[in-house]
């Protein structure tokens, strides 16, 4: 509806109050202001005319008094009935929505169907294809087959009769007396063969149940070897405590039998009486060119292993210091003492009894590394009583240092570089220098700076 024609059916009755004047006017002028401003035109759309007299009838309403009743109730009819065109017009518009899908469903089925029978021709094709190949892998395999068995027959059967027969000169295979010779030796080497088979060699299972005794057997000798061992240490030990024991009887028994048995020791006759029992053979000798060397390296091996596994560590060690050309003074040794003398020192702490394990006594080795057993004592959080052994070494000088560091052969240059960096961390300048210049001075040894990344470490093998 346009302002125009609003202004046509505008036609006022006769007025007689003013504020009903004023009142109609206020509402003429609220309603061409709605329209304008949501842009109606004469086709606009029901629902935004339908919300702006809505709105005027709500004023009207509440303007009059007089007919406020009557006016309600035409408003709600009113209203009502524009609800049930608005609902009769969405069902009409869902229902011309579904109409058209009905009316759409015989042409979709028609293009399904057509799909499916191109589908199925497709189908049909890939089949006949694939019925095709598989025919033509059947017969290339049949001919493979065939082919097969003819080059196997031909290999094996025939034979190029234009070359030489192995073994035999050209003039030799055309002589028939030399060919039925041949044939023999081939022959009598087949039948030769053929008993070797059976006679030299076994059948799997065969071997497996010699490997079997075998395991078995080896077990048993090992125990048995054991069992020799621990009966010839125990015969040895009885027969120097029969020794030790009838010396003691003839002597004057002025000393317990402990002191005359350490005194004893000490003494050229007992080691001729270990030498004449064949207990040490050839200890002494140093010689790699006699005969029972090896047998004596052996010796102290077997000997050296036996006392460990009886708990003397102490003969072990002086067995170790004193075994030929130090077979026995190296970090495997070292390392069969090392575990059970780092509990030692753990669980007693005690400075002086580390001082005797690390000294030298009567030009014997000690038991124990003074370096492995430092760096032992800071591993485990006992940095006092590694500052007071430090604290002692300190006291005797370059000269005390020089000795420790050179006449200790378990310790690495790596331990002894680790403890250097110790000694310089607790305040031990000195020391940590002292150890370094040492290092410094043995030959083949030569400090390669951080920050010489261009370094080439393999140049001397090229110059």
């Amino acid at each position: 509806m346009s302002i125009q024609e609003i202004h046509k059916h505008a036609v006022l009755p006769p007025i007689i109050s003013r504020c009903d004047k004023e009142f109609l006017e206020r509402t003429q002028r609220y309603i061409i202001t709605e329209i304008e401003r949501v842009g109606c035109n004469e086709e606009g759309p029901a629902d935004e005319y339908y919300i702006i007299y809505q709105n005027v009838f709500n004023k009207v309403i509440d303007y009059v008094t007089a007919y406020k009743s009557i006016l309600t109730s035409i408003k709600k009819e009113y209203d009502a009935f524009i609800e049930t065109l608005k609902k009769d017009r969405r069902t009409t518009f869902f229902l011309h929505g579904k109409l058209k899908v009905w009316a759409a469903e015989p042409t979709v089925l028609v293009y399904h169907q057509r799909r499916a029978i191109q589908l199925e021709a497709k189908m049909r094709i890939i089949e006949n294809n694939s019925l095709k190949i598989q025919l033509q892998i059947d017969q290339m395999k049949q001919l493979r087959a065939e082919y097969d068995t003819k080059e196997a027959k031909y290999c094996t059967l025939s034979k190029d009769p234009s070359k030489p027969i192995p073994g035999m000169t050209l003039q030799d295979s055309v002589n028939l007396n030399a060919l039925r010779k041949f044939r023999k030796h081939l022959e009598d080497k087949y039948r030769e063969m053929k008993q070797a088979m059976l006679v030299k060699y076994v059948p799997i299972q065969r071997m497996a149940d010699f490997d079997e005794e075998m395991i078995v057997l080896l077990k048993r000798r090992d125990i048995a070897e054991n069992l020799n061992e621990k009966l010839q240490f125990r015969h040895q030990r009885l027969q120097i405590i029969l020794y030790a024991l009838s010396s003691w009887v003839k002597s004057d028994k002025s000393k317990t039998f402990e002191d005359f048995v350490e005194e004893i020791q000490k003494t050229k006759d007992f080691h001729a009486f270990i030498v004449d029992q064949g207990f040490v053979e050839e200890l002494l000798e140093d010689d790699p060119s006699k005969a029972k060397n090896a047998e004596i390296i052996l010796y102290y091996i077997e000997r050296f292993n036996e006392l460990m596994s009886l708990g003397e560590y102490e003969k072990a060690a002086y067995f170790a210091a004193s075994s030929p050309r130090r077979i026995l003074r190296n970090m495997g040794s070292m390392d069969k003492f090392k575990d059970d003398l780092m509990k030692l020192i753990t669980l007693c702490p005690q400075t002086e009894l580390i001082q005797c394990l690390t000294e030298e006594k009567n030009g014997r080795p000690p038991f124990l590394s003074f370096g492995l057993a430092i760096l032992h004592l800071f591993s485990v959080n006992m940095e006092k009583v590694g500052i007071k052994l430090l604290q002692e070494i300190n006291k005797g000088g370059t000269d005390a240092v020089e000795h420790l560091v050179i006449n200790d052969s378990y310790c690495s240059l790596e331990m002894w570089q680790q403890l250097a960096n110790i000694c310089l961390q607790n305040g031990f300048d000195k020391l940590s220098n002292d150890i370094i210049s040492i290092l410094r001075s043995q030959a083949g040894v030569a400090e390669i700076s951080e920050e010489e990344d261009t370094v080439n470490l393999m140049e001397h093998v090229f110059w």
